[in-house]
C-alpha cells in the first residue's frame, strides 16, 4: 500500500503472502519472504529488508520518527536473517545472519549483531547492542551464553530454507480457481495408489507435474503420491 509519496519496493522474485500488509517506505530484497499477518509500516521513517531474510507470520515491523534523544530511527533487516513468528521489531536494526526468535521484541535503537541471537520471548531495552556470537533473552534481555558455531551455521540454513519454502507458497497463492480445482481431482486420483501393489503388477504410475514441488523445495526426491 502506498502512503503519501512513500511506496514499497519489493523484489520480484521475493514473497509477499495475501494477508500481510507493506506500507508505505519499505524496501524488500529478492527472496525475502513476508509471511501471513505480518505489517511492516513504513510511515514516519523506512524499513529495509534484505535479501533471503524471512519475516515470520504475524511480526510487527514499525519505526521511529525520533524518540526522546531526539534521533531517527528506521528499522534496517540484513541478508538471510530469520524473526520468528509475532516478533517485534520498532526502529532498530538486525545485522545480516542474526537470528531474532518467537514473540521477542526490540525496542528503539538496538543492534543485533551478524551472527547474534534474541531467544524467543525476549524485551530487549533501547538501544541495548548485542555483539556477535551471543545468546541474549529474558526481560529485560541480558547475555545468556555464547552461540556455538552449528548454531550459527543453523542461522543461514534456516534462512535458505524459509526462501525455498517462500517459492512454493508464492506458486501456490498465484493459482487461479480452476487450478486448484483440477489439481483437487488429481489428488484423489492418485489418493489410493500403493506403489509396492503398483511395482508387483509392473505398473509405473507417473507423478502429474502439477504435483511435483519445486526441486528448490526437495532437493534429493520428488513428492511421491500419497498411499
Amino acid at each position: 500500500m502506498n502512503l503519501f509519496d512513500k511506496v514499497p519496493s519489493v523484489a520480484k522474485d521475493a514473497f509477499v503472502a495475501p494477508s500481510a500488509s507493506v506500507i508505505g517506505d519499505v524496501k524488500v530484497g529478492g527472496r525475502s519472504s513476508i509471511w501471513y499477518g505480518c505489517v511492516l509500516r513504513g510511515d514516519v521513517n523506512g524499513i529495509s529488508v534484505g535479501s533471503e531474510t524471512n519475516i515470520q507470520d504475524n511480526s510487527l515491523i514499525h519505526v521511529a520518527k525520533s524518540n526522546l534523544s531526539g534521533k531517527v530511527k528506521p528499522t534496517i533487516i540484513g541478508d538471510r536473517v530469520t524473526v520468528g513468528h509475532s516478533a517485534v521489531l520498532h526502529g532498530c536494526t538486525v545485522e545480516n545472519e542474526a537470528f531474532v526468535g518467537m514473540g521477542a521484541t526490540l525496542l528503539d535503537g538496538v543492534v543485533v549483531e551478524t551472527n547474534a541471537m534474541v531467544a524467543a520471548g525476549a524485551l530487549v531495552r533501547q538501544d541495548t547492542r548485542i555483539p556477535s556470537g551471543e545468546v541474549w533473552g529474558g526481560n529485560p534481555a541480558r547475555f545468556l551464553r555464547k552461540l556455538t558455531d552449528e548454531e550459527m551455521k543453523f542461522f543461514v540454513e534456516s534462512a535458505t530454507n524459509y526462501s525455498n519454502l517462500a517459492q512454493v507458497h508464492a506458486s501456490e497463492n498465484a493459482k487461479n480457481f480452476d487450478e486448484i480445482e483440477f489439481e483437487k481431482v488429481l489428488r484423489k486420483k492418485f489418493a489410493n495408489h500403493n506403489e509396492d501393489y503398483d511395482s508387483m503388477l509392473g505398473v509405473v504410475r507417473e507423478v502429474p507435474p502439477e504435483l511435483v514441488l519445486p526441486n528448490t523445495m526437495l532437493r534429493e526426491k520428488s513428492l511421491k503420491p500419497s498411499q
